[in-house]
């Protein structure tokens, strides 16, 4: 029997972004049917204006690897600029493994045949519309087809 997977992205920073796409893309190539949902801020993995400009926060993240003591690590990282030499920090560490972009992971998974279902719920709270997402995705889809889809599925992943 086939095995199929669902994913389920809720996040949209740049750090977050990857180990959906990542488990989707290696499923995919194991010849697993393999099925992503984005909600909420997973909504910005597909969308045009978001997807390519993602960032990464340290302030809050204990696992950001900050020279500084963890006691004073929120208080660093709130200060200006921080979030983006974080990015940049990420963004040189993916390009010397030679890690895809988001884009480019995101054209991988569809290439693939993942089927990636954005949330309506989510797109009508942030004021998506269609034309605001990448092409290639699925028909957006609420919390009952996702259910439905996931009871199906033999492997189940939330990021």
């Amino acid at each position: 029997m086939a095995k199929k997977a669902m994913i389920i992205a809720i996040h949209g920073s740049l750090d977050l972004a990857y180990p959906p796409l990542i488990m989707a893309s290696t499923a995919a190539a194991m010849d697993i049917e393999t099925n992503v949902f984005l909600t909420f801020y997973g909504l910005n993995l597909v969308n045009r204006h978001t997807y390519d400009k993602l960032a990464v926060s340290p302030a809050g993240n204990p696992g950001m690897p900050l020279p500084v003591p963890h006691s004073i690590a929120d208080t660093v990282a709130a200060l200006p600029g921080m979030r983006s030499m974080a990015t940049g920090m990420m963004k040189s560490m993916f390009r010397k493994v030679n890690m895809l972009s988001i884009p480019e992971l995101v054209r991988t998974c569809l290439d693939s045949g993942v089927k990636m279902y954005p949330c309506q719920m989510a797109m009508d709270v942030f004021g998506l519309q269609q034309k605001d997402l990448i092409d290639g995705l699925q028909e957006p889809v609420g919390a009952a087809t996702v259910v439905e889809i996931a009871s199906t599925c033999d492997i189940h992943w939330v990021f």
